[in-house]
């Protein structure tokens, strides 16, 4: 499982049929997928993003985490953090999970990010849509289960 977290002022994202669902501060979170991915990964994630201490405290020292500032987050579906660009120049996505397997890695994420209040807004998985963010800092992290929980597989 790969996360791409960008710390925001503000983000929205527009689904196919003209939606557009918005958060103020907190994090804009792009959610990849890949084969070996369970809910044991899921879990780990969302609680190391959810306490990962990526925002200023009153010194302006990154020590403060989602959870600590009742920020918001934007999850949105991204099997494209998988692409494998080595060869030729048409990247490969190979390596993401099916919509099959990763739709419900999806979800279950989503609710293990609610689970300790965090309000949380989405894409629609699947679906063509249009991010747009104001990115805080900027901070844009990216956490890797296959370094984090699976000693690098």
């Amino acid at each position: 499982m790969r996360l791409v977290l960008q710390r925001v002022s503000s983000a929205s994202v527009t689904i196919e049929n003209g939606e557009c669902r918005t958060i103020g501060p907190g994090l804009v979170v792009l959610a990849g997928f890949t084969e070996g991915d369970d809910e044991k990964t899921v879990l780990y994630m969302a609680e190391k993003m959810g306490n990962l201490r990526i925002f200023e405290d009153e010194n302006g020292q990154m020590n403060r985490s989602l959870l600590e500032t009742g920020g918001e987050c934007l999850v949105v579906s991204q099997f494209t953090l998988y692409a494998n660009c080595k060869k030729g120049r048409r990247p490969s996505f190979v390596a993401a999970a099916p919509p099959g397997e990763s739709e419900p890695l999806y979800r279950r994420f989503i609710a293990a990010v609610e689970a300790p209040g965090i309000a949380v807004k989405t894409g629609e998985f699947g679906d063509y849509m249009q991010v747009a963010l104001v990115n805080d800092g900027p901070v844009t992290i990216v956490l890797d289960s296959a370094e984090l929980v699976n000693g690098g597989k």
